[in-house]
């Protein structure tokens, strides 16, 4: 009966789905007129972009402009998209929208370079970035547009988050707003293909074998690279066969994804990835921004609280907001936000951000509508599913506390009493801890919130757990990893994860496919990788001098969530997360150019001592 609800709920929010973009389909053919244009950069390269007018020409329209590596598919003045904006009440509100394949991506002219590199001091024409094809493109639609207002927006997720934010610097006079939403800010250090300098192999394998293929000249959607045929269903068999790194190049990718060869042959924070990092240049901001994320997205998580902390420390009176909610990557414009895997959150939390938050910012800035109520920062709370607003983030009000691991898995905010403790266990390359416990090719988006029992019950997943809580734990903020740990390796990587555990009476969700047993639940709230080598700095890795004691601390991205009374806190610290995250040989090494030879089994100890007091730190708000 469970599945038979579940599957006609799905059909019935199908169909409503459906009937809602066909009428926003009709409605986009009968209120706007498409135009194609190639609009002239500075260097001389043309970029494609797609640009819908009103048909109503008794008022003047402020600008909406979304730059994209992904395709302003369809093509072709007659074949229109289904919908415009970043919602359903841009649409109808009357906006003028551009789509832009930005520079060597589909249709337009030049040369593509990944995450390319910002230059605040061009002194030719032929010095270009991201920065200013943005301005060349505003000051020709500003120019050559009839019936706009003279003011623009810019908006974007994930990679056009990227070049939402490389509006902002030395920005157009006419952009007013920009949104960079799940922004790619920095390759190496948070987003998508590396995590403090461990790579995440099974994301920039299947995002670079397609994405990353050369395009001889400009194309279409339709003849767009095939996607990689894997020869099985199963990413953690595909990936362990694979064995060593550079086994991809010389199996699959030889010398064709520019790339992946850039990504093996830059295995530190060099100047080659510091270049990338726009973080520094996000001075003197003039446009109103937004920055937005989600607690449990997979990719760009540390690219929202990132960016957002950037303009805020080094841009004091711009008016700067963050708003995080409890969606996956992408998930405030592609989902109601009611639910992620097996968590529900109590209500449509991508719907009310969209009406309440998204629309009005763009409205205010853009049309000079009343400004919305917005915080300095909103911040979805899971546990309690409660939006918060706060005046700083984190907040000012918040305290760092230490929670100490101790003898027998215990966890508490008691320091620990004994001379000498640890646990010891050993981590074998050739049977790397999974990232979830099903089976599938894709990486899940759902991992973030996964039930961790599958993990906690092996022998190289170390698990520390409070009692059950007899009040609430309120955590709004960032949360620190402080290690004493020993290794017989010379490297190692260390996988800390938050938990929340719920008692063993909790309901079952409903519906619920899988079948999920809720009571007893451990929900990943928050986990994070580093690789050792970097632990005193991503320039300049040094290995681990095998059984001395050694600190092992980082911080992990911000949480928002509530730990009810009556579950418990619970922590687990292994030493791989595959194959989300690559394999360390576990000695000392570029990793990028280890053989299969190279990887060996570690022992690895965990002091929990009054000496060697291995703790987390939470922030967290006082009643």
């Amino acid at each position: 009966m469970k599945k038979i609800f579940a599957l006609s709920f799905l059909f019935f929010l199908s169909l409503s789905i459906w009937a809602q973009t066909d009428t926003d389909s009709a409605f986009v053919r009968n209120n706007y007129i498409k135009i194609e244009r190639r609009i002239p950069m500075r260097d001389g390269s043309k970029l494609f972009t797609s640009i819908y007018l009103p048909k109503d020409k008794s008022k003047k329209y402020p600008i909406l402009l979304n730059r994209t590596p992904y395709t302003v598919s369809p093509y072709g003045e007659n074949v229109y998209k289904k919908t415009l904006g970043p919602s359903k009440h841009f649409l109808r509100e009357g906006y003028i929208f551009a789509y832009q394949d930005v520079r060597g991506k589909w249709m337009s002219e030049g040369q593509f370079e990944d995450v390319r590199p910002y230059n605040p001091n061009k002194k030719t024409k032929t010095e270009i970035d991201e920065n200013s094809d943005t301005y060349d493109t505003i000051d020709w639609l500003i120019k050559n547009l009839p019936n706009n207002n003279g003011k623009v927006g810019v908006y974007g997720i994930s990679y056009p988050g990227f070049y939402s934010t490389m509006a902002l610097p030395q920005a157009h006079p006419a952009l007013k707003a920009v949104s960079p939403q799940a922004p790619v800010t920095d390759w190496f250090i948070g987003d998508d293909f590396h995590h403090n300098g461990a790579l995440f192999l099974m994301d920039a394998f299947t995002f670079y074998s397609t994405f990353g293929v050369p395009r001889p000249q400009p194309i279409t959607p339709d003849k767009r690279p095939k996607s990689f045929e894997y020869p099985t269903n199963d990413n953690y068999k595909f990936f362990l066969e694979l064995g060593a790194l550079k086994n991809v190049k010389e199996k699959y990718f030889g010398d064709s994804i520019r790339f992946w060869n850039d990504l093996m042959i830059h295995g530190t924070y060099d100047a080659w990835w510091k270049a990338r990092n726009i973080r520094p240049h996000l001075t003197n901001i003039k446009p109103a921004t937004l920055v937005v994320g989600g607690l449990f997205d997979a990719e760009d998580c540390f690219g929202a609280f990132a960016t957002y902390q950037a303009i805020e420390k080094q841009n004091p009176d711009n008016k700067n907001t963050l708003v995080m909610g409890p969606w996956f990557h992408g998930g405030w414009a592609r989902s109601t936000g009611e639910q992620l895997g097996n968590i529900k959150f109590g209500q449509a939390t991508s719907t009310w951000y969209q009406e309440n938050v998204e629309f009005p910012f763009f409205q205010h800035y853009l049309k000079d509508a009343p400004a919305p109520p917005l915080p300095e920062a909103l911040v979805f709370e899971t546990g309690s599913n409660e939006w918060r607003q706060f005046k700083t983030w984190p907040p000012k009000n918040a305290i760092q506390k230490k929670l100490y691991f101790h003898i027998n898995g215990k966890l508490s905010f008691n320091t620990p009493a004994e001379a000498v403790s640890f646990d010891e266990y050993s981590s074998d390359p050739a049977k790397p801890v999974p990232y979830t416990e099903d089976v599938h090719l894709d990486r899940t988006r759902e991992y973030m919130v996964d039930d961790q029992r599958f993990a906690a019950r092996r022998p190289d997943v170390m698990v520390y757990q409070t009692d059950i809580l007899t009040e609430d734990v309120q955590l709004a903020g960032p949360l620190i990893a402080d290690l004493l740990v020993a290794t017989t390796g010379t490297d190692a990587d260390y996988v800390v994860k938050l938990i929340d555990v719920f008692p063993d009476d909790f309901p079952n969700n409903e519906p619920n496919p899988k079948d999920i047993e809720m009571g007893g639940y451990q929900m990943l709230v928050r986990g994070e990788v580093f690789r050792g080598k970097f632990r005193n700095s991503f320039e300049k890795p040094e290995p681990f001098v095998p059984s001395k004691i050694t600190e092992v601390k980082y911080t992990l991205p911000d949480v928002a969530h509530t730990f009810k009374k009556g579950h418990r806190i619970m922590i687990q610290v292994q030493n791989s997360w595959f194959p989300l995250v690559d394999r360390n040989p576990q000695k000392f090494m570029d990793i990028y150019n280890a053989s299969d030879s190279d990887f060996q089994k570690a022992t690895h100890r965990i002091y929990h001592d009054k000496t060697n007091a291995s703790h987390i730190i939470i922030t967290s708000i006082e009643k």
